[in-house]
């Protein structure tokens, strides 16, 4: 699946003479064989709230969110940038060897750790991902993706200060009001994505599913179809490999353009939802490939500990402005071109179900 094309991070620079090695680049990978992480955006800001299920889903701002899951091909350039010495345990060894794996490959030793990932599943969410993993993929994005051990400058600070934090607590660790720009997505800016549609037939509102339907997706294989409820990955349809590649449900899209948040992976989101004695768990929602269709509905969510990784579990990014950015908005002080506009303004109308462009 190609990525669009996005102007980042310079890939050779030549000083005196010398080359710099590339840096990397999930934004736009080197590879056109591989998902590049791209956003579509969410806007319909002051949008109500779902009364249905305890208010949620009302965001009083534009959004930019991951049109699809990270993929374990974009992981693996987080790991190649920041984990030559894996100091806060970004790589669990289940990726590579445990049921369902995205399978990422770690070699060699500390200080000099390699990593690679199986072409038949870099364009399959990673899995094996903790909370904490997460905000260091977000905190490296809003950092600039640089190369180094895992510090301030790389992966301990940006949208999240986490100092070290790998337990099951944590509790205090937020996302900043100032100097973030890319995080875990709240509960409302993650639902609001899946369920929320401006477009609604009868007048915008939220569905069940975040397939355009009040009905569970059948879960087939991709590609699947988008009639009548649209498909997705669940109930363990595919047996050989667990996930599937992201955006393979082609037809079976949110109202915004997304695709996978409903099956697949569940995706790690920022709220709390438990707190106890010593520990503080982090919410999941969406429902992953082992989970059956009422886990995919609207009303439904689980939580575990932020230090938790299974195989069902992964991550999407949103890119939130801050403050004064979302102030020069509100005047029509700043013109901004985003990624995935296009798809964004083909959100369905008159019960007519969007469908992606090639």
């Amino acid at each position: 699946m190609k990525g669009r094309t996005f102007i980042g991070c310079i890939f050779v620079v030549a000083i005196l003479g010398m080359a710099i090695p590339a840096w990397a680049n999930v934004l736009n990978m080197s590879d056109p064989n591989l998902t590049s992480l791209e956003f579509v955006t969410v806007d319909d800001a002051n949008n109500p709230p779902d009364l249905r299920y305890s208010g949620k889903g009302a965001v009083s701002y534009s959004y930019d969110i991951g049109e699809f899951e990270v993929t374990g091909g974009q992981y693996c350039e987080f790991l190649k940038a920041v984990a030559a010495t894996d100091t806060h345990d970004l790589y669990s060894a289940s990726m590579s060897g445990a049921r369902g794996a995205c399978m990422i490959q770690q070699n060699g030793s500390p200080g000099s750790y390699t990593y690679s990932v199986d072409l038949n599943h870099a364009n399959r969410p990673v899995n094996y991902v903790c909370f904490w993993d997460a905000c260091r993929f977000v905190n490296w994005l809003t950092n600039g993706q640089p190369t180094g051990s895992q510090d301030a400058n790389t992966t301990e600070d940006g949208s999240y200060c986490l100092n070290g934090q790998t337990g099951a607590d944590g509790r205090t660790i937020q996302r900043k009001t100032q100097g973030g720009r890319y995080f875990v997505p709240s509960e409302n800016e993650w639902y609001k994505t899946a369920y929320y549609d401006p477009g609604k037939a009868g007048g915008a509102g939220y569905w069940d599913f975040p397939t355009l339907g009040n009905t569970a997706p059948t879960a087939e294989l991709p590609p699947g179809s988008a009639e009548p409820n649209g498909s997705a990955n669940y109930n363990a349809v595919d047996q050989a490999n667990g996930i599937t590649e992201v955006g393979a449900y082609d037809q079976s899209p949110s109202a915004y353009a997304t695709f996978d948040q409903g099956g697949n992976v569940q995706e790690w989101d920022e709220t709390i939802v438990n707190l106890g004695l010593g520990w503080a768990s982090r919410q999941l929602l969406g429902g992953g490939f082992l989970s059956t269709g009422p886990d995919l509905r609207a009303n439904a969510s689980s939580n575990h500990f932020p230090n938790f990784e299974d195989e069902d579990i992964g991550f999407r990014v949103v890119e939130v402005p801050e403050p004064a950015t979302l102030s020069l908005l509100a005047i029509g002080g700043l013109a901004i071109l985003r990624r995935g506009w296009g798809r964004a303004a083909l959100r369905r109308g008159s019960g007519q179900g969007l469908r992606r462009r090639k």
